[in-house]
Protein backbone atom coordinates (compact mmCIF):
# COMPACT_ATOMS: atom_id res chain seq x y z
CA UNK A 1 0.00 0.00 0.00
CA UNK A 2 2.78 2.19 0.87
CA UNK A 3 4.15 2.17 -2.66
CA UNK A 4 0.70 3.59 -3.96
CA UNK A 5 1.92 7.21 -2.53
CA UNK A 6 -1.90 7.53 -1.35
CA UNK A 7 -2.59 8.09 2.29
CA UNK A 8 -4.61 4.21 4.15
CA UNK A 9 -7.76 6.37 5.16
CA UNK A 10 -8.18 7.26 1.44
CA UNK A 11 -7.54 4.03 -0.12
CA UNK A 12 -9.35 2.49 2.58
CA UNK A 13 -12.41 4.49 2.21
CA UNK A 14 -12.28 4.39 -1.62
CA UNK A 15 -12.29 0.64 -0.93
CA UNK A 16 -15.26 0.80 1.50
CA UNK A 17 -17.44 2.48 -1.06
CA UNK A 18 -16.67 0.26 -3.69
CA UNK A 19 -17.63 -2.81 -1.78
CA UNK A 20 -20.85 -0.70 -0.78
CA UNK A 21 -21.60 0.67 -4.21
CA UNK A 22 -20.97 -2.67 -6.23
CA UNK A 23 -21.93 -4.79 -3.42
CA UNK A 24 -18.06 -7.00 -4.33
CA UNK A 25 -17.28 -9.51 -1.73
CA UNK A 26 -13.95 -11.34 -3.81
CA UNK A 27 -10.69 -9.70 -3.18
CA UNK A 28 -9.72 -10.96 -6.73
CA UNK A 29 -12.82 -8.56 -7.97
CA UNK A 30 -12.29 -5.50 -5.82
CA UNK A 31 -8.73 -6.03 -6.90
CA UNK A 32 -9.87 -5.55 -10.17
CA UNK A 33 -12.86 -2.42 -9.77
CA UNK A 34 -10.03 -0.85 -7.31
CA UNK A 35 -7.23 -1.29 -10.65
CA UNK A 36 -4.85 -2.56 -8.07
CA UNK A 37 -2.17 -6.01 -7.73
CA UNK A 38 -4.28 -8.76 -5.74
CA UNK A 39 -1.86 -8.78 -2.96
CA UNK A 40 -2.76 -4.55 -2.39
CA UNK A 41 -6.32 -5.79 -1.95
CA UNK A 42 -5.80 -8.04 0.58
CA UNK A 43 -3.78 -5.35 2.59
CA UNK A 44 -6.53 -3.45 2.45
CA UNK A 45 -9.20 -5.90 3.58
CA UNK A 46 -7.16 -6.52 6.50
CA UNK A 47 -6.58 -3.39 7.53
CA UNK A 48 -10.67 -3.13 7.66
CA UNK A 49 -10.81 -6.13 9.37
CA UNK A 50 -8.50 -4.83 11.87
CA UNK A 51 -10.87 -1.89 12.82
CA UNK A 52 -13.58 -3.78 12.97
CA UNK A 53 -15.09 -2.67 9.14
CA UNK A 54 -15.37 -5.84 7.21
CA UNK A 55 -15.96 -9.45 8.30
CA UNK A 56 -15.61 -12.61 6.38
CA UNK A 57 -18.26 -14.47 5.40
CA UNK A 58 -17.33 -17.79 6.07
CA UNK A 59 -17.78 -19.50 3.19
CA UNK A 60 -15.68 -20.20 -0.13
CA UNK A 61 -16.59 -19.70 -3.23
CA UNK A 62 -16.17 -23.04 -5.37
CA UNK A 63 -16.53 -21.35 -8.80
CA UNK A 64 -14.09 -18.29 -8.12
CA UNK A 65 -10.94 -19.90 -6.94
CA UNK A 66 -12.27 -21.05 -3.67
CA UNK A 67 -11.56 -17.60 -2.33
CA UNK A 68 -13.14 -16.09 0.93
CA UNK A 69 -15.73 -13.99 0.44
CA UNK A 70 -16.24 -10.52 2.90
CA UNK A 71 -18.87 -8.25 3.91
CA UNK A 72 -18.94 -5.03 5.39
CA UNK A 73 -20.03 -4.89 9.06
CA UNK A 74 -22.67 -2.27 10.41
CA UNK A 75 -19.84 -0.35 11.17
CA UNK A 76 -18.31 -0.56 8.03
CA UNK A 77 -21.38 0.83 5.90
CA UNK A 78 -21.80 3.86 8.31
CA UNK A 79 -17.79 4.56 7.56
CA UNK A 80 -19.03 4.37 3.24
CA UNK A 81 -22.22 6.10 3.63
CA UNK A 82 -20.36 8.39 5.80
CA UNK A 83 -17.32 8.77 2.67
CA UNK A 84 -19.79 8.77 0.23
CA UNK A 85 -21.43 11.73 1.74
CA UNK A 86 -18.26 13.30 1.16
CA UNK A 87 -17.63 12.08 -2.27
CA UNK A 88 -19.42 9.63 -4.81
CA UNK A 89 -16.16 8.70 -6.20
CA UNK A 90 -15.32 4.91 -5.48
CA UNK A 91 -13.43 2.29 -8.43
CA UNK A 92 -10.06 2.84 -9.74
CA UNK A 93 -7.31 4.17 -6.62
CA UNK A 94 -5.77 7.53 -8.01
CA UNK A 95 -2.48 8.41 -8.73
CA UNK A 96 -0.50 10.78 -6.72
CA UNK A 97 -0.24 14.05 -8.76
CA UNK A 98 3.78 13.78 -8.02
CA UNK A 99 3.79 10.37 -9.28
CA UNK A 100 2.18 11.56 -12.64
CA UNK A 101 4.32 13.92 -12.89
CA UNK A 102 7.26 12.02 -13.12
CA UNK A 103 5.59 9.86 -15.37
CA UNK A 104 4.76 12.51 -17.89
CA UNK A 105 8.54 13.21 -17.71
CA UNK A 106 9.02 9.63 -18.87
CA UNK A 107 6.46 9.39 -21.45
CA UNK A 108 6.65 12.99 -22.76
CA UNK A 109 5.86 14.03 -26.40
CA UNK A 110 8.48 15.68 -26.66
CA UNK A 111 11.04 12.82 -25.98
CA UNK A 112 9.19 11.15 -29.62
CA UNK A 113 11.23 10.87 -32.94
CA UNK A 114 9.40 11.80 -36.00
CA UNK A 115 11.10 10.68 -39.12
CA UNK A 116 10.60 11.87 -43.17
CA UNK A 117 9.25 8.24 -43.65
CA UNK A 118 7.01 7.97 -40.47
CA UNK A 119 5.35 11.19 -41.71
CA UNK A 120 4.93 10.19 -44.98
CA UNK A 121 3.76 6.91 -44.78
CA UNK A 122 1.17 8.54 -42.09
CA UNK A 123 -0.02 10.76 -44.82
CA UNK A 124 0.40 8.95 -48.23
CA UNK A 125 -2.96 9.79 -48.95
CA UNK A 126 -2.79 13.50 -49.27
CA UNK A 127 -1.16 15.22 -52.22
CA UNK A 128 1.59 17.67 -50.58
CA UNK A 129 4.35 19.80 -51.57
CA UNK A 130 7.69 18.23 -50.57
CA UNK A 131 8.31 21.58 -48.97
CA UNK A 132 5.34 21.49 -46.54
CA UNK A 133 7.05 18.02 -45.17
CA UNK A 134 10.51 19.57 -44.37
CA UNK A 135 8.50 22.22 -42.09
CA UNK A 136 6.10 19.73 -40.02
CA UNK A 137 8.74 16.86 -39.31
CA UNK A 138 10.96 19.54 -37.02
CA UNK A 139 8.03 21.08 -35.67
CA UNK A 140 5.91 17.47 -34.48
CA UNK A 141 9.40 16.03 -33.56
CA UNK A 142 10.02 19.46 -30.94
CA UNK A 143 6.52 18.49 -29.30
CA UNK A 144 5.91 22.47 -29.00
CA UNK A 145 2.78 24.28 -31.09
CA UNK A 146 1.90 24.98 -34.38
CA UNK A 147 -0.41 27.18 -36.09
CA UNK A 148 -1.45 25.96 -39.66
CA UNK A 149 -3.30 28.93 -41.65
CA UNK A 150 -4.67 29.09 -45.16
CA UNK A 151 -7.39 29.05 -47.18
CA UNK A 152 -10.06 26.87 -46.31
CA UNK A 153 -10.62 23.20 -48.34
CA UNK A 154 -6.91 22.71 -47.97
CA UNK A 155 -6.92 19.41 -45.94
CA UNK A 156 -5.56 21.37 -42.56
CA UNK A 157 -7.49 19.12 -40.54
CA UNK A 158 -6.55 15.83 -42.26
CA UNK A 159 -3.00 16.61 -42.13
CA UNK A 160 -3.82 17.55 -37.77
CA UNK A 161 -4.77 13.89 -38.33
CA UNK A 162 -1.79 12.93 -40.02
CA UNK A 163 0.25 14.10 -37.50
CA UNK A 164 -1.59 12.12 -34.54
CA UNK A 165 -1.01 9.23 -36.88
CA UNK A 166 3.05 9.47 -37.43
CA UNK A 167 2.76 9.90 -33.77
CA UNK A 168 2.22 6.51 -33.42
CA UNK A 169 3.21 5.51 -29.67
CA UNK A 170 1.49 4.50 -26.62
CA UNK A 171 1.50 5.60 -23.29
CA UNK A 172 0.20 5.12 -19.64
CA UNK A 173 -2.66 7.13 -18.86
CA UNK A 174 -3.77 7.48 -15.21
CA UNK A 175 -7.59 6.69 -14.79
CA UNK A 176 -7.71 9.48 -11.52
CA UNK A 177 -5.06 11.39 -9.99
CA UNK A 178 -5.01 12.55 -6.18
CA UNK A 179 -4.10 16.18 -4.93
CA UNK A 180 -4.62 16.86 -1.70
CA UNK A 181 -7.62 14.48 -1.30
CA UNK A 182 -9.29 15.56 -4.14
CA UNK A 183 -9.90 12.85 -7.01
CA UNK A 184 -9.68 14.03 -10.99
CA UNK A 185 -11.38 11.60 -13.14
CA UNK A 186 -8.66 11.69 -16.71
CA UNK A 187 -9.59 8.89 -17.96
CA UNK A 188 -12.14 8.92 -21.16
CA UNK A 189 -13.11 6.42 -23.43
CA UNK A 190 -13.91 8.96 -26.07
CA UNK A 191 -10.04 10.43 -25.49
CA UNK A 192 -8.06 7.45 -24.91
CA UNK A 193 -8.08 4.14 -27.05
CA UNK A 194 -7.01 1.51 -24.31
CA UNK A 195 -4.42 -0.76 -26.05
CA UNK A 196 -4.17 -3.96 -23.38
CA UNK A 197 -5.09 -4.38 -19.69
CA UNK A 198 -3.61 -6.40 -17.23
CA UNK A 199 -5.39 -8.12 -14.54
CA UNK A 200 -4.64 -11.05 -12.06
CA UNK A 201 -5.21 -14.61 -12.37
CA UNK A 202 -6.77 -15.44 -9.37
CA UNK A 203 -6.08 -19.13 -10.27
CA UNK A 204 -2.27 -18.62 -9.94
CA UNK A 205 -0.35 -19.53 -7.25
CA UNK A 206 2.24 -16.83 -7.98
CA UNK A 207 -0.25 -13.92 -9.51
CA UNK A 208 2.35 -12.01 -11.42
CA UNK A 209 0.25 -11.44 -14.73
CA UNK A 210 -0.24 -7.58 -13.93
CA UNK A 211 3.04 -5.90 -16.21
CA UNK A 212 2.35 -2.28 -14.96
CA UNK A 213 0.33 -0.32 -12.19
CA UNK A 214 -3.64 -0.92 -13.19
CA UNK A 215 -4.24 2.73 -11.97
CA UNK A 216 -2.96 3.65 -15.60
CA UNK A 217 -4.38 2.26 -18.28
CA UNK A 218 -2.19 1.73 -21.65
CA UNK A 219 -3.27 4.04 -24.42
CA UNK A 220 -2.48 4.96 -27.50
CA UNK A 221 -1.44 8.90 -27.23
CA UNK A 222 -4.53 10.62 -26.54
CA UNK A 223 -5.81 13.03 -29.34
CA UNK A 224 -8.52 15.83 -28.17
CA UNK A 225 -10.11 17.62 -31.38
CA UNK A 226 -12.03 20.81 -30.92
CA UNK A 227 -13.67 23.31 -33.47
CA UNK A 228 -15.88 26.09 -32.85
CA UNK A 229 -17.52 24.75 -29.62
CA UNK A 230 -14.48 25.12 -27.56
CA UNK A 231 -15.06 27.65 -24.59
CA UNK A 232 -12.18 28.55 -22.00
CA UNK A 233 -13.62 26.89 -19.20
CA UNK A 234 -13.52 23.21 -21.24
CA UNK A 235 -10.17 24.46 -20.45
CA UNK A 236 -10.82 24.25 -16.42
CA UNK A 237 -11.32 21.21 -13.90
CA UNK A 238 -15.11 19.81 -14.21
CA UNK A 239 -17.11 20.03 -10.43
CA UNK A 240 -19.42 17.44 -10.50
CA UNK A 241 -21.33 19.13 -7.14
CA UNK A 242 -24.00 16.28 -6.32
CA UNK A 243 -21.29 13.33 -7.02
CA UNK A 244 -18.65 16.14 -5.52
CA UNK A 245 -15.99 14.97 -8.00
CA UNK A 246 -13.65 16.55 -10.58
CA UNK A 247 -13.33 15.74 -14.16
CA UNK A 248 -10.32 16.68 -15.86
CA UNK A 249 -10.09 19.57 -18.56
CA UNK A 250 -9.00 18.78 -22.57
CA UNK A 251 -5.72 19.72 -22.08
CA UNK A 252 -4.86 17.29 -19.52
CA UNK A 253 -6.91 14.54 -21.12
CA UNK A 254 -4.62 14.94 -23.79
CA UNK A 255 -1.24 15.20 -22.27
CA UNK A 256 1.47 13.00 -23.98
CA UNK A 257 -0.81 13.76 -27.28
CA UNK A 258 -1.98 15.81 -29.51
CA UNK A 259 -4.43 18.88 -28.83
CA UNK A 260 -5.82 20.33 -32.39
CA UNK A 261 -7.93 23.55 -31.88
CA UNK A 262 -9.67 23.88 -35.62
CA UNK A 263 -11.27 26.52 -37.15
CA UNK A 264 -9.69 28.62 -35.02
CA UNK A 265 -11.50 32.26 -34.80
CA UNK A 266 -15.04 30.27 -34.90
CA UNK A 267 -15.40 30.01 -31.10
CA UNK A 268 -17.37 32.47 -29.40
CA UNK A 269 -14.37 33.45 -27.17
CA UNK A 270 -12.10 35.57 -29.50
CA UNK A 271 -8.77 33.77 -30.44
CA UNK A 272 -6.64 36.20 -28.47
CA UNK A 273 -7.99 35.35 -25.60
CA UNK A 274 -8.09 31.51 -26.29
CA UNK A 275 -4.86 31.67 -26.72
CA UNK A 276 -3.84 33.86 -23.81
CA UNK A 277 -5.11 31.18 -21.60
CA UNK A 278 -2.37 29.39 -22.95
CA UNK A 279 0.77 31.25 -23.09
CA UNK A 280 1.60 29.96 -19.55
CA UNK A 281 0.79 26.77 -20.43
CA UNK A 282 3.16 27.04 -23.90
CA UNK A 283 6.36 28.64 -22.44
CA UNK A 284 6.51 26.82 -18.63
CA UNK A 285 5.11 22.90 -19.91
CA UNK A 286 2.93 23.95 -16.66
CA UNK A 287 -0.68 24.65 -16.20
CA UNK A 288 -2.67 25.91 -13.71
CA UNK A 289 -6.23 25.00 -12.52
CA UNK A 290 -7.77 25.83 -8.84
CA UNK A 291 -10.57 23.71 -7.21
CA UNK A 292 -14.13 24.69 -6.15
CA UNK A 293 -12.59 26.45 -2.61
CA UNK A 294 -10.21 28.67 -4.82
CA UNK A 295 -7.21 26.51 -4.28
CA UNK A 296 -4.79 26.69 -7.36
CA UNK A 297 -1.89 23.89 -7.96
CA UNK A 298 0.11 23.23 -10.98
CA UNK A 299 -0.26 20.06 -13.49
CA UNK A 300 2.25 19.49 -16.04
CA UNK A 301 1.18 20.62 -19.59
CA UNK A 302 2.51 18.09 -22.10
CA UNK A 303 0.62 18.45 -25.29
CA UNK A 304 1.71 19.37 -28.39
CA UNK A 305 -0.81 21.80 -29.31
CA UNK A 306 -2.05 22.61 -32.92
CA UNK A 307 -4.14 25.69 -33.87
CA UNK A 308 -5.74 25.90 -37.86
CA UNK A 309 -7.21 28.36 -38.96
CA UNK A 310 -8.95 30.07 -42.30
CA UNK A 311 -7.94 33.28 -40.82
CA UNK A 312 -4.67 35.36 -41.47
CA UNK A 313 -2.90 35.34 -38.56
CA UNK A 314 -2.14 38.92 -37.82
CA UNK A 315 -6.01 39.40 -38.15
CA UNK A 316 -6.54 37.20 -34.79
CA UNK A 317 -3.50 37.70 -32.89
CA UNK A 318 -1.37 40.32 -32.17
CA UNK A 319 2.23 40.13 -32.16
CA UNK A 320 3.11 39.03 -28.59
CA UNK A 321 0.43 36.19 -29.26
CA UNK A 322 2.22 34.96 -32.51
CA UNK A 323 5.46 34.92 -30.32
CA UNK A 324 4.76 32.35 -28.27
CA UNK A 325 3.41 30.00 -30.88
CA UNK A 326 6.58 27.97 -32.01
CA UNK A 327 6.11 27.06 -35.35
CA UNK A 328 3.97 29.00 -38.33
CA UNK A 329 3.16 27.13 -41.01
CA UNK A 330 0.79 27.92 -44.23
CA UNK A 331 -1.10 25.51 -45.94
CA UNK A 332 -2.00 26.76 -49.51
CA UNK A 333 -4.42 25.18 -52.14
CA UNK A 334 -2.41 23.08 -54.77
CA UNK A 335 -0.90 24.25 -58.33
CA UNK A 336 -2.79 23.07 -61.43
CA UNK A 337 -0.58 19.98 -61.27
CA UNK A 338 -1.43 19.02 -57.79
CA UNK A 339 -4.68 19.58 -58.36
CA UNK A 340 -4.88 17.46 -61.23
CA UNK A 341 -3.00 14.65 -58.94
CA UNK A 342 -5.80 14.54 -56.16
CA UNK A 343 -8.61 14.84 -58.94
CA UNK A 344 -7.38 11.65 -60.57
CA UNK A 345 -6.38 9.56 -57.56
CA UNK A 346 -10.42 10.63 -55.99
CA UNK A 347 -11.61 9.40 -59.33
CA UNK A 348 -9.90 6.30 -59.24
CA UNK A 349 -10.83 5.83 -55.54
CA UNK A 350 -14.71 6.43 -56.28
CA UNK A 351 -15.22 4.37 -59.61
CA UNK A 352 -15.12 7.48 -61.72
CA UNK A 353 -13.45 7.25 -65.12
CA UNK A 354 -11.35 10.21 -66.22
CA UNK A 355 -12.62 12.31 -69.21
CA UNK A 356 -10.37 14.61 -70.82
CA UNK A 357 -13.55 16.63 -72.32
CA UNK A 358 -15.09 16.75 -69.19
CA UNK A 359 -11.28 17.87 -67.39
CA UNK A 360 -10.16 20.43 -70.20
CA UNK A 361 -13.86 22.15 -69.88
CA UNK A 362 -13.36 22.50 -66.24
CA UNK A 363 -9.64 23.84 -66.79
CA UNK A 364 -10.32 26.35 -69.25
CA UNK A 365 -13.83 27.39 -68.65
CA UNK A 366 -14.77 26.99 -65.16
CA UNK A 367 -11.40 27.80 -63.17
CA UNK A 368 -10.87 30.77 -64.87
CA UNK A 369 -13.95 32.35 -63.32
CA UNK A 370 -12.19 32.25 -59.82
CA UNK A 371 -9.09 33.28 -60.94
CA UNK A 372 -7.81 29.81 -61.14
CA UNK A 373 -7.46 29.20 -57.17
CA UNK A 374 -7.40 25.58 -56.74
CA UNK A 375 -8.24 23.74 -53.62
CA UNK A 376 -7.79 20.27 -52.25
CA UNK A 377 -11.77 19.44 -51.35
CA UNK A 378 -12.90 20.66 -54.71
CA UNK A 379 -12.04 17.42 -56.65
CA UNK A 380 -13.83 15.45 -54.08
CA UNK A 381 -16.60 17.87 -54.38
CA UNK A 382 -17.50 17.65 -57.59
CA UNK A 383 -17.16 13.67 -58.22
CA UNK A 384 -19.11 13.26 -55.12
CA UNK A 385 -21.87 15.76 -57.07
CA UNK A 386 -20.88 13.71 -60.32
CA UNK A 387 -21.92 10.57 -58.70
CA UNK A 388 -25.07 11.62 -57.20
CA UNK A 389 -26.45 12.97 -60.56
CA UNK A 390 -25.31 9.94 -62.30
CA UNK A 391 -27.55 7.59 -59.87
CA UNK A 392 -30.31 9.93 -60.14
CA UNK A 393 -30.08 10.07 -63.52
CA UNK A 394 -30.09 5.71 -63.89
CA UNK A 395 -26.62 6.07 -66.06
CA UNK A 396 -23.32 4.50 -64.89
CA UNK A 397 -20.71 6.87 -63.00
CA UNK A 398 -19.10 8.75 -65.72
CA UNK A 399 -17.89 12.20 -66.48
CA UNK A 400 -18.90 14.88 -68.79
CA UNK A 401 -18.77 18.62 -69.56
CA UNK A 402 -22.42 19.01 -68.88
CA UNK A 403 -21.98 16.96 -66.04
CA UNK A 404 -19.18 18.85 -64.74
CA UNK A 405 -21.06 22.11 -65.21
CA UNK A 406 -24.39 20.51 -63.08
CA UNK A 407 -21.32 19.63 -60.27
CA UNK A 408 -19.98 23.12 -60.13
CA UNK A 409 -23.22 24.74 -59.57
CA UNK A 410 -23.26 23.23 -56.29
CA UNK A 411 -19.74 24.42 -55.13
CA UNK A 412 -20.63 28.20 -54.78
CA UNK A 413 -23.04 30.79 -54.57
CA UNK A 414 -22.40 33.44 -56.75
CA UNK A 415 -22.90 37.42 -55.03
CA UNK A 416 -25.90 38.09 -57.32
CA UNK A 417 -28.01 35.55 -55.87
CA UNK A 418 -28.24 37.25 -52.40
CA UNK A 419 -31.45 38.59 -52.63
CA UNK A 420 -31.65 42.02 -50.54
Amino acid sequence: MEETGLGAVLMRDIFLKTMFRMNLTLVSDLARICSVQTAIAQELIDLCRGQRLVEAMGTLHANSGNEMGYQLTDAGKARALDALAQSEYFGAMPVPLESYRAQVQRQSIRNITITRDRLIGSMGHLILPPHLLDQLGPAVGSGRSILMYGPPGNGKSSISNGIRDAIGERIYVPRAIEYSGQIIAVYDPIVHSAAESAVDDPGSLRRTSNRFDNRYVFCERPTVVTGGELSLDMLDLTFNPVARTYTAPLQLKSSGGVFIVDDLGRQAEPPQKLVNRWIVPLEESRDILALQSGEKFEVPFDTLVIFSTNFHPNQIFDKAALRRIFYKIKIDGPDQEGFLKIFAMVAKKKGVPLDQAALVHLLRNKYPTIDNVYANYQPGFLIDQILSICKYERIEPQMSPDLMDRAWANMFVEDSDIVH
